[in-house]
């Protein structure tokens, strides 16, 4: 009898633990997901990339494999352009799913691309994204994005 209290007590320990953790963690890898498009893909920031990501982060975009390096060599050639354009991004998600250390995500990803003030591009992506909690927090280690036209 006090095994089967002590055993239903714990389990119901552990369901208001994760009920608690789940909203914190949402929120926490909604944004990951806009920072990291903030630092990484507006600010070209490659400092932060593993603030942001796993060292054997893929990026599966649009039919192409880009590991760390393919991301490092984006960033480098962004950093290089004479006249940049500026880079909003904006989300709506759709669903997260959170198992103990891992997480996976979906959602909408808008970005307004601008020049001097003037809106020159609007682009639209539906993306998937999965993430795994390490000492320092949620790291996204797999994104895959397929654009969408307008």
């Amino acid at each position: 009898m006090l095994k089967s209290l002590l055993l239903s007590f714990s389990l119901l320990f552990s369901l208001s633990v994760l009920a608690q953790t789940q909203p914190e963690d949402q929120a926490q890898l909604e944004a990951l997901i806009q920072n990291s498009f903030d630092a990484i893909f507006s600010e070209f920031d490659e400092g932060k990339l593993t603030s942001f990501y796993t060292e054997d982060f893929l990026l599966l975009e649009q039919g192409e494999v880009w590991d760390m390096d393919m991301v490092r060599s984006y960033l480098s050639r962004a950093k290089s352009n004479p006249n940049p354009s500026v880079r909003t991004n904006r989300f709506d998600y759709i669903k997260t799913v959170i198992e103990g250390d891992r997480a996976w995500i979906a959602y909408h990803n808008y970005a307004t691309i601008s020049r001097d003030g003037e809106v020159i591009r609007e682009l639209y992506w539906l993306e998937s994204a999965t993430a795994v909690r390490t000492p320092e927090g949620w790291r996204l280690d797999m994104l895959h994005s397929t654009r969408v036209e307008i």
